[in-house]
């Protein structure tokens, strides 16, 4: 009997609450199975950027091969109308920028397809990290067309080449800042949440700190030995100088940042000091490297570490788009969210095809340059030493803004109160 008297069939209660649990049971899977879907996409996602990441350094290996052997290997390309006969441009430098051209086609053209995705059940990241068969016949297409333009052409993407890795430099200076960041935040906690890791951060501070030192020393050692070598001299003391700035600015009582990031950035200015040295001609007389034709296992190594560190500068800024954003509130990251932007990671790729083409041609598209070398010559020195000098003063107003914001927030304040 119900509330009202009348009689229910116990049949219909039992295929009632059969029929509830029915429904239950159906939603259960298929919850369970957008789960599965969204977990094996993002294990695709991540597969495919390193599959990306090897098709860059397959592209680099082909721009060298151009560079340097070019004529060996492929003895009728100059024959083609837009490489000329005589003139031989596609080899050398036209040939890089010709290897380069079609990367940064590839790679442009993925981000335009996938920027703004934002969802792993979006057909443009199953384009991403899928449809590879496709994707080979646009790469092939790509690397083919800049054989097919005409030199002057290709000597103007050279130059916006420059621009772009100019970006590309800024973007991974960004990346490496904010990596610090991130570092110096876990190792250094602030005062309310103090732990066991104070003291490892303290060491890793004097570490940094001691080889900074060193480092220093050794290149007036080797690079400022005579007083002739004002230059380099310039270099290493003005390195120095930055590096005092920057430890005092990050223990003044108003920024109070701790000596840890000022320490891991002192050891990236001088190692990017000590680079942009190393990247002097062979043939100056403060250069610790001498010029000679012999190529010895020593260059070899070199030039091969050089290649992989360009590509894992690449894909490491390429994943690292949260870095970029303006805003950085901390948003519950759902089931279905990429794993990384794909469009900013194509983007990364595109300008890191401009980068590793001015490392190759050591940023002056009219000399040639030696073989089995990368990033040599007095263009590539400045441009270190730019980059460095770029660098610290980026961190350095990274230290001192918050303090600048706070203070005029304050004087804000104080004229609203004495208004009011």
């Amino acid at each position: 009997m119900d509330e009202h008297g009348r009689s229910v069939d116990p049949a219909t209660i039992g295929t009632s609450t059969g029929g509830n649990e029915g429904a239950h049971g159906e939603e259960l899977p298929g919850l369970e199975q957008k789960d599965f879907k969204c977990s094996a996409q993002k294990k695709m996602s991540l597969r495919a950027r390193y599959a990306y990441a090897v098709v860059f350094l397959l592209t680099n290996i082909i721009a060298w091969l151009f560079r340097d052997y070019g004529e060996r290997i492929l003895p009728m390309l100059p024959y083609s109308r837009a490489c000329g006969a005589e003139e031989r441009k596609c080899y050398h430098t036209m040939g890089v920028l010709r290897v380069s051209l079609g990367c940064f086609i590839f790679f442009f053209i993925m981000f335009l397809t996938t920027c703004y995705t934002s969802k792993l059940y979006q057909v443009r990241a199953a384009w991403h990290s899928g449809w590879w068969g496709l994707k080979s016949v646009m790469l092939l297409i790509s690397f083919m067309i800049p054989f097919f333009i005409p030199s002057d052409y290709i000597q103007l993407y050279g130059e916006l080449a420059r621009v772009g890795a100019g970006v590309f430099l800024i973007l991974q200076l960004i990346s490496v800042i904010e990596f610090i960041t991130w570092w110096n935040n876990y190792w250094m906690p602030d005062d309310n949440n103090k732990s066991s890791n104070c003291s490892i951060g303290l060491f890793m501070s004097t570490v940094f700190y001691i080889a900074s030192a060193c480092g220093i020393a050794v290149m007036y050692v080797l690079y400022a030995s005579k007083m002739s070598c004002t230059l380099n001299i310039f270099f290493i003391t003005w390195t120095g100088v930055l590096l005092i700035v920057m430890m005092a600015i990050s223990l003044h009582s108003r920024v109070n940042r701790g000596l840890l990031s000022s320490g891991i950035m002192a050891s990236y200015i001088v190692f990017l000091c000590w680079s942009a040295i190393r990247s002097e001609p062979g043939t100056e007389k403060c250069s610790h490297e001498e010029e000679s034709g012999h190529i010895g296992w020593s260059t070899i190594v070199g030039f091969v570490i050089a290649l992989f560190a360009i590509v894992i500068a690449t894909f490491s800024t390429g994943i690292d788009s949260q870095s970029f954003q303006f805003r950085k509130d901390e948003v519950e990251r759902e089931e279905d969210d990429l794993p990384y932007g794909y469009g900013f990671f194509h983007l990364v790729f595109s300008l890191g095809a401009m980068y590793f083409a001015m490392l190759f041609i050591s940023w002056n598209l009219g000399s040639l340059t030696r073989k089995w070398s990368i990033d040599v010559g007095w263009a590539s020195t400045w441009v270190k030493i730019v980059n460095e000098w770029f660098a610290a003063t980026i961190y350095m107003w990274k230290l001192i803004f918050p303090t600048l914001r706070e203070t005029k927030v304050m004087n804000h304040e104080e004229e609203t109160t004495e208004q009011v």
